[in-house]
């Protein structure tokens, strides 16, 4: 009875899972702050990319997670870089994987931001560039959406005009429209080694008391064509996912980060949360708030439970 009058219901399709990737081949490591998570060269991906499909998840999210850094990002944008690979490997292995890509700096500049710096300083408008090119060498290498993270002002602006330029008009961008500077990406850091050599993310990243600002970043990024917008987080900031789904029309997402993810397996652990439950009932606020896209680690689990019909 509780099924047949449920007002909001989670579906495995809206889940979208990410995956680190790092150079090499015959890689699969743990990694350490993320429980279940793994660091995977391109070669390794196929066991894990069967597994996803085989319980209903059929969208990835790409990051990388390499030791080839430089002042320029260069390695960003390297056709033979270990993202780029990734790509091709998943769609031979199964074409009909979404590949979503993240596209930022951070993990591929030697100071960590998500920007290049001039004179000490995040500079924005040097940045785009830069951030688009990654964007096209991502769509060709096969990807379906690009998903730019950095925060830089106009980015989604320069990646849409470069991809047109090259051709790609149908590869879709999903923004980090509504990224907060929050303490619950401290487990991903780790995962991405792509933590800032100085300084923090303040100046480009939103402050976490800000509700209004981002409706304003979303009405923008949608003026200058992205196809879906991100709430990141999503737990701490479901209110901001609400105001969102009251305003704009198109498809919204929301990162459930790795600091909530971790929060809820360290309260598990701890013996203080039932870790199945927790899990489903934070992936069903953020649903019932309106994401249509749910990004998380919990995506495979949930999935399963899902599958067997037990919640």
């Amino acid at each position: 009875m509780r099924r047949l009058v449920s007002e909001t219901s989670l579906s495995v399709e809206s889940f979208v899972y990410p995956l680190f990737i790092c150079p090499g081949t015959g890689i699969k490591t743990p990694i350490a702050s993320m429980e279940g998570c793994f660091h995977y060269s391109p070669d390794m991906l196929g066991a894990e990319i069967d597994q996803l499909a085989e319980v209903g998840v059929n969208s990835v999210l790409l990051f990388g997670a390499v030791d080839k850094k430089d002042d320029t990002a260069s390695y960003a944008y390297d056709p033979k870089g270990a993202v780029q690979q990734a790509i091709g490997q998943i769609k031979k292995i199964n074409n009909s994987m979404l590949v979503i890509t993240d596209v930022c700096l951070c993990a591929y500049t030697s100071h960590g931001h998500c920007g290049l710096l001039k004179d000490g300083r995040v500079d924005n408008d040097s940045s785009l560039p830069v951030i688009a090119k990654a964007a096209v060498s991502y769509a060709a290498a096969g990807a379906d959406i690009v998903a730019p993270s950095d925060m830089m002002d106009g980015r989604v602006g320069a990646i849409r005009s470069m991809l047109d330029e090259n051709a790609f008009q149908d590869t879709a961008i999903m923004a980090y429209s509504a990224k907060y500077a929050s303490a619950f990406y401290g487990p991903f850091r780790g995962a991405a080694n792509s933590a800032p050599a100085a300084g923090d993310r303040k100046s480009y990243q939103m402050d976490p008391s800000a509700a209004r600002q981002a409706m304003c970043e979303i009405r923008l990024d949608i003026a200058e064509g992205a196809d879906m917008v991100m709430i990141k987080p999503a737990m701490a900031y479901l209110d901001i996912i609400a105001a969102a789904r009251g305003q704009f029309e198109i498809p919204i997402a929301a990162y459930n980060v790795s600091g909530e993810y971790m929060m809820i397996h360290a309260g598990a652990k701890a013996g203080v949360l039932d870790l199945n439950c927790a899990m489903m009932e934070s992936l069903m606020a953020i649903r019932r708030a309106g994401a249509d896209i749910i990004i998380t680690y919990f995506a495979k689990t949930a999935a399963k439970l899902l599958k067997g019909g037990r919640h």
